[in-house]
């Protein structure tokens, strides 16, 4: 195995992790945790992907700037966008509580947003996974 992919398989490693955790939070009613597991879960797999294409110092935490990237090598990354742009709301809202004008983040978490986050975040794990093979 080449470094490249040796190192895009360890952030998809990672991001399989990270959606075990995900789901986790979600059966024990930590929403908003769930939701931010999703997002770093999208996050991780896309890294992971352009770490095996050879990319390098990758910055950014945006699902959606990551989808961009991976849209210019793969075409079927584009259409997740809309998934991107959900998963990058719960990046920062998820855990801060001056993100909402009241309250704590968690108790602007349903069961249904973390619900919705973590199919999106597998949707993009298995995109992921069609292209980083060992």
């Amino acid at each position: 195995m080449d470094n490249n992919l040796r190192e895009g398989m360890r952030w998809l490693d990672q991001a399989e992790a990270d959606l075990k955790t995900s789901r986790d939070c979600l059966n024990s009613e930590n929403h908003y945790a769930s939701a931010f597991f999703s997002q770093q879960t999208a996050e991780k797999a896309l890294k992971g992907f352009l770490y095996s294409k050879g990319f390098r110092a990758l910055v950014t935490h945006s699902v959606v700037e990551l989808l961009e990237e991976c849209g210019t090598l793969e075409e079927s990354f584009r259409e997740l966008m809309n998934h991107g742009k959900e998963l990058d709301r719960h990046y920062i809202g998820s855990r801060y509580p001056n993100f909402y004008p009241s309250g704590a983040p968690y108790k602007y978490y349903t069961k249904e947003i973390a619900q919705r986050c973590l199919n999106y975040a597998e949707s993009i794990l298995k995109e992921v996974k069609k292209y980083l093979k060992r």
